[in-house]
């Protein structure tokens, strides 16, 4: 790595303060747009699973008991309620790394037979039970259990020889290619329920996501936020803006939650003024981070230069996600734009120049990413890559190596580690899962979903709140809208011949099981048709 020279003349000790974050409007507003959909699904589920039923395989067909379907539709409802439960979680954490929203939601749904689906006691013809309508569904026993509620109706876990028997031929089809792994954990045991190559490494493509979620918040903790700041080197009339790695930081009008570019240089001007200074040198500090920037794959659409100082993921659009065109210099064009903007606010500044703050230098202003709880979720739901290589970054700092690509990787295999994961044969050589170099097993996969949904590893709970809702949020907003929508909780992975699905599913008796589904050499289309109708039979399962 070339340390960048630095600016004579620099004194004066820093002094660092922070700036809590809000993110509460927001999700807030979120909430209230999501609500109106969610009551609308809620009502479709019913028919949907009815089509469920007949599209499911023969072998789901012979295990489940009479009526399954109604046992389905209602866990169709609570999974929605669910998925409710989750979009209206505006926070905060409790004392024991809960949110506080999903506490409240776990003592509406407690009540013996799980949620009663707006059931009434009346016998008027309007009425749900007049028409017949299902019953309600049991409770997730391990989502409750770790929210408070109670387990006594949950059935036992599913039989290991029908699981085999229902998702066996499900697996075994030329749709997933020459090379496919599996396998089903019990998340209130953690037992694994069903195996087929489960030890084996694959590629996981983006469901090494679920693994850097569960690093990141091991080493740092679910508050933790990222920081971009400025100081003023002493008698230099130096102003350095220093990167904190919060690839959130956005330079828009209308911030929504996240750290402001704007704000940042409206504090730092008022600061500059309150010491009489309008000109300053302005230099930046993206020192955080070393090594390469440029990912292994090269210039892509979907990530960024990895920079400690990046505003909007380094976009040349206005555009939140997706594949874009973007800087070759994330750092370069940030304090780029920060200098507009001060002058905009009256301060006069020199071309932006490379450089590192010293610890002399006086902290003028700040602003802080949203908790890293946050942060992760939307890593998890919107696949985010840029977002996924810097929380790997941040765990090679908060471990105390260096922040590159392999110190990253070798900080996420030591935090899972140290968390009893079997590690074995897994190989990080990114965050994002963009590197087909990349290698996870099954059971590491279904380890890591039952780990976050430990009693004991609250800090971990995002790792499970950011998987994406089938039919409603993230990349599985346009999948399963004829299948388990809202019961499916799963994060998609997906390059060319690779296609994987890892995630939480409600079976029809009330437990919640951990699975991943691993696949190579297999057209995408295909192959992600039959992993999501292997993840509906196994929603549909009653095979205790």
């Amino acid at each position: 790595m070339v340390v960048p020279e630095l600016r004579p003349w620099r004194a004066a000790r820093p002094h660092v303060t922070r700036v809590a974050g809000a993110v509460r409007p927001r999700l807030t507003r979120a909430a209230e747009a999501v609500r109106p959909r969610l009551a609308r699904a809620a009502t479709a589920a019913k028919p949907r699973v009815a089509r469920l039923a007949r599209a499911v395989s023969p072998q789901a067909a012979r295990i489940a008991r009479p009526k399954t379907w109604q046992y389905t539709a209602g866990a169709a409802t609570a999974g929605l309620a669910l998925a409710a439960g989750v979009v209206t979680a505006a926070g905060p954490w409790d004392s024991t790394g809960q949110r506080t929203a999903e506490r409240d939601r776990a003592v509406a749904l407690e009540r013996t037979g799980g949620t009663d689906h707006g059931r009434n006691a009346d016998t008027s013809d309007t009425s749900d039970t007049a028409a017949e309508a299902p019953r309600p569904a049991p409770s997730a026993a391990s989502v409750l259990t770790g929210l408070g509620g109670g387990i006594s109706t949950v059935k036992p876990a599913p039989n290991a020889k029908a699981l085999a028997g229902l998702l066996g031929p499900l697996l075994d089809v030329p749709e997933l290619g020459a090379h496919r792994t599996a396998a089903i954990v019990d998340v209130a045991t953690g037992k694994r329920l069903y195996g087929d190559g489960a030890s084996e490494a694959l590629t996981p493509a983006s469901t090494t996501k679920i693994a850097t979620a569960v690093a990141a918040l091991a080493a740092l903790g679910p508050d933790h936020r990222l920081t971009t700041r400025t100081a003023l080197e002493a008698d230099t009339k130096e102003l350095v803006l220093v990167g904190g790695g919060d690839p959130t930081l956005t330079a828009r009008k209308e911030p929504e939650g996240w750290a402001s570019l704007r704000e940042l240089a409206d504090r730092t001007a008022q600061a500059l003024k309150k010491r009489d200074l309008r000109e300053v040198t302005l230099s930046y500090d993206k020192t955080l981070y070393a090594g390469p920037e440029l990912h292994p794959i090269g210039k892509n659409g979907n990530l960024a230069p990895v920079s400690a100082l990046t505003v909007d993921e380094a976009r040349t659009d206005d555009s939140t996600s997706g594949p874009v065109k973007r800087m070759d210099d994330p750092a370069k064009d940030a304090a780029a734009q920060f200098a507009a903007l001060l002058a905009d606010r009256g301060i006069k500044t020199t071309a932006p120049g490379l450089s590192k703050a010293t610890n002399r230098a006086e902290s003028l202003a700040e602003v802080t990413s949203p908790p890293l709880s946050s942060l992760v979720e939307r890593m998890l739901t919107n696949s985010d890559n840029d977002l996924a290589e810097h929380l790997a970054r941040q765990t090679a700092v908060a471990s105390g190596v260096r922040a590159d690509f392999d110190g990253a990787g070798d900080a996420i295999g030591a935090q899972l580690k140290k968390l009893g994961l079997p590690v074995k044969g897994a190989d990080f050589k990114d965050g994002s899962g963009l590197n087909r170099d990349d290698k996870l097993t099954a059971d590491l996969l279904t380890a890591l979903l039952a780990k976050a949904a430990d009693p004991t590893h609250p800090e971990l709970r995002p790792a499970l709140t950011g998987l994406p809702v089938a039919g409603f949020t993230g990349t599985l907003t346009s999948r399963y809208t004829d299948g388990a929508a809202g019961i499916v909780r799963a994060k998609t992975g997906t390059l060319n011949g690779v296609n994987s699905l890892a995630g939480t599913v409600v079976d029809q008796d009330g437990r919640l099981l951990a699975f991943a589904f691993l696949s190579t050499g297999a057209d995408t289309e295909a192959a992600r048709a039959a992993l999501d109708r292997t993840a509906t039979a196994l929603a549909s399962c009653g095979c205790a």
